[in-house]
């Protein structure tokens, strides 16, 4: 996907491009992680599906839970959501900034005669 060691950087179109696939693969993936969030707050919570889509977006930015979880069942799948939330960010950051840092990176690594 990226360009190796001695080849020339990317032009701009082309980079845009790569950041355009970084941005949709991310949303695709924070839309799946939203999804099976909501997917379990309204089926093992029992909450409204509103209710389930302010918890599991509320938990995935970061932000932390709004209803209180009342059985066991319930308070196991925010936790593990919790955990699986806190991985998705953490990857989601990393996909999108990695085309960034390789440019940065490459570029330091281009001769002068390759420019």
């Amino acid at each position: 996907m990226y360009e190796k060691n001695g080849e020339k950087l990317l032009s701009w179109p082309r980079f845009a491009r790569r950041m355009a696939l970084s941005l949709a693969l991310t949303l695709t993936i924070v839309a799946i992680a939203l999804f099976a969030g909501v997917l379990g707050y309204h089926e093992i919570a029992g909450l409204p599906w509103i209710d389930a889509l302010l918890n599991a977006s509320m938990i995935l930015t970061g932000m932390g839970p709004v209803d209180p979880m009342r059985d066991t069942a319930s308070k196991l799948f925010a936790s593990a959501y919790a955990i699986f939330s806190g991985v998705v960010f953490l990857s989601a950051v990393g996909i999108v900034l990695s085309p960034i840092f390789h440019r940065i990176i490459h570029a330091f690594h281009i001769d002068e005669d390759d420019k």
